[in-house]
């Protein structure tokens, strides 16, 4: 690399470099990436802030213990490759996690520099080395492990199931991903919008799995089409891994749920991102579009359904939330991403029926003004009416996103398999087991519904647990 790379610079003076987007008037009529990534002198520049800390608080704070200082060394010296390979020790989907992974929760939150001024950007510094090695094509031949002959079955290619088949395909296993979709990456393909996370990058990673040695079986519904039974009896595989998320969509349970232009994200989100719809007619699937669209939820689901709906050309989309701005489970960026867009905040507001006109359609929403009260079990402050504050508003689409659970497909067709009361599988939290032996589970289909870097940490950690299974071990823990 060139002098200027490799010529020190006193870190104090290097101020944390901004991620360049797309202008708000420009992005809102498009689908393409908002977040635009760091050019080469903004990453080598954020590269050269790390202290490269002795005790490397931010590995901790990594759920699936990428050795960050490590890559960032070698990005700063212009060691594009090496700095890939780093991170690929631990991560099979660096450019997935660099766009979608909440490192201000996680690494970035515990990031020495954070202490008195403004932490590493360590996620842009990963989804940078993926993409700088993608676009160039430097990267080296996967090289498979030597075959054990042990055969493993995953269900569901999200990233619990592309983690766990990943580690397990290095182990030199032969891996099999039972995906019930037409195409492989789960909630990455079907929840996340291609302005967050483009379906090209997705694939991307896909096929370095694939690379791996891992197939891809697509259009089987494990519970369905095949059973878990018959893939450890007749189909010979020694274990099983289930992390077939949690996609059965939650709803409120007011009046007028059941009126034409209510939707859940689940299916709105899987329409437009996985279907196509937003290129009706030129793709199949239709999508209803309304001028007024009212989004029920406050997390990130619930940000990306309002910023699709935009981009759909609604006039005016609400986010309507019963709590305040800061107990919003959506990512910060998220929030003020749709906030510069143009989504309207409704807060402390909580939809108690939903209208319709003759026809069946949906035609406004009745809502009542909340205050908040002492903190329920989540730790937030618990969200009260306040009598005589209903109103209506106008809305032609109400799109709820407020939660998903366990779809009971899989649980109820395996045998000696146990749920707890919400229907997620239980399984050991360091190893995935569960109450019947060589079938493991991760992910959301255990803890409900959270980030896609924890579902990694729990594919990774039941890679371990199934390998020493398989070899008759004890097990014991990934990290």
């Amino acid at each position: 690399m060139s002098e200027e790379i490799n010529k020190p610079t006193p870190k104090v003076k290097i101020p944390r470099q901004p991620m360049p987007k797309q202008g708000v008037q420009e992005r809102i009529y498009n689908f393409n990436e908002v977040a635009l990534g760091y050019s080469l002198e903004q990453a080598i520049s954020e590269a050269k802030r790390c202290l490269q800390c002795k005790k490397r608080p931010c590995v901790s704070g990594c759920p699936v213990g990428v050795p960050i200082p490590e890559f960032i060394k070698l990005l700063a010296e212009g060691d594009f490759q090496g700095a890939a390979e780093k991170i690929q020790e631990q991560n099979s989907l660096p450019a997935i996690c660099g766009r979608v992974c909440p490192q201000e929760e996680q690494c970035e939150k515990v990031c020495t520099l954070g202490i008195k001024g403004e932490s590493v950007a360590i996620g842009r510094l990963e989804r940078f080395v993926a993409d700088y090695v993608a676009a160039h094509k430097v990267g080296k031949p996967v090289a498979k492990a030597q075959p054990t002959g042990f055969k493993v079955a995953v269900v569901g290619s999200g990233p619990a199931g592309l983690t766990a088949a990943g580690d397990l395909a290095k182990m030199g296993h032969e891996v099999t991903i039972f995906e019930a979709l037409h195409l492989a990456g789960g909630v990455l393909g079907y929840g996340i919008p291609e302005f967050r996370l483009p379906k090209a990058i997705v694939q991307r990673e896909v096929d370095y799995v694939r690379q791996l040695g891992v197939e891809f079986q697509l259009d089987v519904l494990i519970g369905k089409t095949l059973t878990v039974d018959e893939l450890m009896g007749e189909m010979g595989y020694q274990a099983v891994y289930l992390a077939n998320g949690a996609g059965l969509p939650y709803f409120m349970n007011i009046p007028g749920e059941n009126l034409n232009g209510v939707l859940s994200a689940n299916e709105f989100l899987t329409r437009v991102n996985l279907m196509k719809a937003y290129q009706f007619p030129e793709h199949d699937t239709p999508i209803k579009r309304g001028q007024h669209v009212a989004v029920i939820g406050g997390g990130n689901v619930a940000m990306d359904s309002a910023r699709t709906a935009l981009r759909l050309g609604a006039e005016e989309v609400y986010i309507v939330y019963r709590r305040s701005r800061e107990e919003m489970p959506a990512r910060a960026e998220e929030s003020e991403n749709a906030e510069e867009e143009g989504v309207i905040f409704n807060l402390l507001t909580n939809p108690v029926e939903i209208l319709g006109d003759e026809k069946g359609w949906v035609r406004g929403m009745r809502c009542q003004k909340m205050q908040l009260g002492e903190p329920d079990a989540s730790g937030r402050r618990r969200p009260e009416p306040i009598p005589g504050s209903e109103f209506e508003m106008r809305t032609e689409l109400v799109i709820i996103a407020i939660g998903s659970g366990a779809n009971p497909l899989v649980s109820a067709t395996t045998t000696n398999l146990q749920t707890n009361k919400h229907g997620y599988i239980t399984a050991d939290p360091q190893t995935g087991q569960t109450s019947r032996p060589g079938v493991y589970a991760g992910g959301d289909i255990v803890t409900g519904s959270a980030t896609v870097i924890s579902a990694m940490g729990a594919g990774k950690r039941a890679a371990v647990a199934i390998d020493q299974y398989l070899n008759g071990l004890p097990p014991t823990s990934a990290r």
